[in-house]
């Protein structure tokens, strides 16, 4: 059965004792009892996912684009002892989404997080999944657990209403049991005993309404949590198998070089050393890390390296140059309201400007890290990556295989942001692995990370708007080069729009980001609707306010501005800013108080108030709220890739500058909890207006470039 949208499952009361589908003709069957056989006797209960949307990452996603007919989502299953394990292809990036998917399996089952185990991630055990983007685990992947949960809890309440003979109406679930009014009990475990019971859930399966949770809605604390604080948690880079070895790619000199000679006799000298030669590709085997660096030192490669590569000093005006010649604009996310032309003729003031968006790195505190082994035709892949499925149909595409010959495991990572979608990383183990005849572990350097993954894509951004005599917006155009259509379209309410997105070759690789374009259309247009709100001298949370209709957008930006003292600053020498937005269904205010120091501008404090709908777990979530405010603290002052001739400049930690501890002020994070709605994305949208709302400050002490990161122009 699979559900065709996301929308909230029909509720309704029980009127007679729920009837449960065990025809298997819609689901896979292979996996289905593959999964049932391994997991012996008890209960397995079977969920179909929501059909979700493409990621937008600057480029289309090779594999695991969408999930055949039939996949499943969600197994959960109920041992004889009362164990719960729920099978997930999400992945654990230090979202904590592990604490939160078990809240809401608990809650629904009525069992206490100690009786819960997760296996996430592994394309053998876990069901099709599309991957950890977009702000959707929560969304989509909750309410497919919580009614497989929800169907198990009412499975066992039949089986102990018939056991008993018994009225079902006098029975309910509670803490692991089934207990009766008459103060009859019985475990879990001793319903599921001696028995394969499996069932698929009913769409319209009843869960529990919002304002009745118990575990959701608290602050549950971290599932393995002494694990993490300990160090004993480990990462992909601890994998280890037997006999292991450590490899290491023998990268191009600049992006687009080709071998012309490979000289390797040095390498393959050195005692315990595989060279592995393959067309383009070059890399080493050794038995330790520090062997593995001096083989690939040894290898000596002569490159042919194109030339007249774009710099990033050129790139703005290649950027339009090559959508110019490519005539490609328009596309997702681009529409037209109303006759702009006409508006433009009519109004009483325009405002037009040209914003730069430059190339960001993700810089997770993890880099790429794989581990591959080959036994018996078939390859197994420990790697880090958001899309597990994605990376199995890229692996198994490189080696001609079919997918069922490939597994990939992902072990929890150190952080994403967005970077690691593609499965390069893995295909290099698995080559190195396969020349070698034995387990290969590759880790990517800091170097290789910056310069050999992708980036946030580069963009140009114009705006041009204008107003009547009253100060009220008559039109709206926004035109984006390359940096994406995520948070393209403006919550303002104008009555005539033109929005654009111009599709164009980038010259760099680039995918997703956290929060994807979102934090660079937000950025542009926040500061304009803040430049508009000054030239006519209008308070610029009244300006916006006089433009926005929904209700949940006015809730944030209201609140922000009383958090922070809008428009007073709490000290002297300082300026405040505020920006708002609505992004992955959730929304979020930002008031950011700046001085500005001799060594540059200095945040000195950031309201944010963000409401995702209902609240799962409230630690969780501003953790994750403030993770994603000091990200994007990084894109607003610091980060910019440089390059020039196919090399990255400043591919270094020493090199790239990302926000230290004396970087990130007191940052005061305001929950909004709506109960009456579902809960929504939260781990992208926080990041969207820490920058405008920085930006906006900053005009208090003079004017400020057109262009990201911010600086004031001298």
């Amino acid at each position: 059965m699979r559900d065709t949208d996301d929308r909230e499952p029909e509720r309704y009361e029980l009127s007679e004792p729920r009837r449960y589908v065990f025809e298997l003709a819609d689901i896979d069957r292979r996996g289905f009892l593959r999964v049932l056989t391994a997991m012996g006797g008890g209960l397995l209960v079977v969920a179909a996912l929501p059909a979700s949307a493409e990621q937008e990452s600057g480029r289309g996603q090779r594999g695991g684009g969408s999930a055949p007919t039939g996949d499943l989502a969600s197994w959960l299953h109920i041992d004889e002892h009362g164990r719960v394990t729920a099978y997930t292809g999400k992945v654990e990036i230090g979202q904590n989404i592990r604490t939160s998917l078990a809240q809401t399996i608990g809650d629904e089952l009525r069992v206490p997080l100690s009786a819960i185990a997760l296996i996430m991630a592994d394309t053998d055990l876990t069901p099709f999944d599309q991957g950890t983007f977009g702000s959707r685990t929560t969304p989509t992947m909750a309410p497919v657990l919580a009614r497989a949960a929800a169907a198990a809890r009412e499975i066992l309440i039949d089986r102990a209403a018939a056991r008993w003979q018994a009225d079902r109406a006098t029975l309910q679930a509670r803490d692991g049991t089934v207990v009766s009014s008459a103060g009859q009990s019985i475990p879990y475990g001793d319903l599921a005993r001696g028995q394969t019971l499996a069932g698929v859930v009913a769409a319209n399966v009843l869960e529990t309404p919002r304002d009745r949770w118990t575990l959701r809605g608290t602050a549950s604390p971290k599932v393995n949590g002494r694990e993490f604080v300990t160090g004993r948690h480990a990462y992909t880079p601890d994998v280890g198998r037997p006999n292991m070895a450590i490899g290491r790619v023998v990268r191009p000199v600049a992006f687009g070089a080709t071998p012309t000679s490979v000289r390797d006799e040095r390498a393959r000298a050195i005692p315990g050393v595989t060279v592995v030669h393959d067309g383009a590709f070059i890399g080493v085997v050794a038995p330790n890390e520090r062997v593995a660096k001096q083989a690939a030192a040894a290898v000596d490669v002569q490159w042919d390296v194109p030339t007249g590569q774009s710099s990033s000093e050129t790139i703005f005006d290649d950027l339009k140059k090559a959508s110019a010649s490519n005539a490609r604009g328009g596309g997702a996310g681009s529409h037209v309201v109303g006759d702009v032309g006409q508006a433009r003729a009519q109004a009483a003031r325009t405002f037009a400007a040209s914003y730069r968006i430059p190339y960001i790195a993700h810089v997770p505190l993890e880099p790429r890290a794989a581990v591959a082994e080959w036994e018996g035709g078939r390859v197994t892949v420990w790697t880090g990556t958001q899309r597990p499925f994605g990376v199995r149909t890229e692996v198994a595409e490189a080696f001609h295989l079919a997918e069922d010959r490939v597994r990939v495991i992902v072990p929890d990572m150190g952080s994403a942001y967005g970077g690691k979608h593609t499965g390069e990383h893995a295909i290099e183990a698995a080559r190195l692995a396969k020349a070698a005849g034995r387990p290969v572990k590759l880790v990517y350097t800091r170097a290789e990370e910056f310069s050999w993954g992708y980036f946030r894509p580069a963009g140009v951004i114009e705006v041009n708007a204008g107003v009547d005599a009253k100060g009220r917006l008559t039109f709206w155009e926004f035109d984006n080069w390359n940096s994406g259509t995520a948070g393209l379209p403006t919550p303002y309410v104008v009555p005539n729009q033109r929005v654009v997105f111009h599709s164009v070759d980038s010259p760099l690789r680039q995918g997703s980001y956290r929060g994807l374009a979102a934090t660079a259309n937000h950025y542009v247009r926040e500061m304009h609707m803040d430049a508009v709100a000054r030239a006519v001298a209008i308070d610029a949370v009244q300006f916006r306010l006089a433009h926005i209709e929904d209700p949940r957008l006015r809730a944030v930006l209201t609140t922000a501005a009383a958090r922070s003292g809008w428009p007073h600053p709490s000290r002297p020498g300082c300026a405040l800013g505020i920006a708002c937005g609505t992004e992955k269904g959730s929304y979020v205010a930002t008031a950011a108080e700046v001085s500005n120091q001799p060594s540059g501008l200095r945040v000195e404090r950031l309201v944010v108030v963000f409401e995702a709908g209902a609240i799962v777990n409230p630690d969780g979530l501003k953790n994750q709220t403030e993770g994603a405010v000091i990200q994007g603290l990084g894109g607003a002052l610091f980060e910019t890739i440089e390059f020039a001739d196919g090399r990255i400049l400043n591919g270094t930690m020493a090199q790239y500058r990302v926000p230290r501890f004396k970087d990130v002020p007191p940052v005061e994070v305001v929950l909004i909890d709506r109960k009456d709605l579902p809960s929504a994305g939260a781990g992208e949208t926080p990041i969207v207006c820490v920058a405008p709302a920085i930006g906006s400050a900053a005009r208090a002490f003079g004017r400020v470039a057109p262009r990201l990161p911010i600086a004031l122009e001298s």
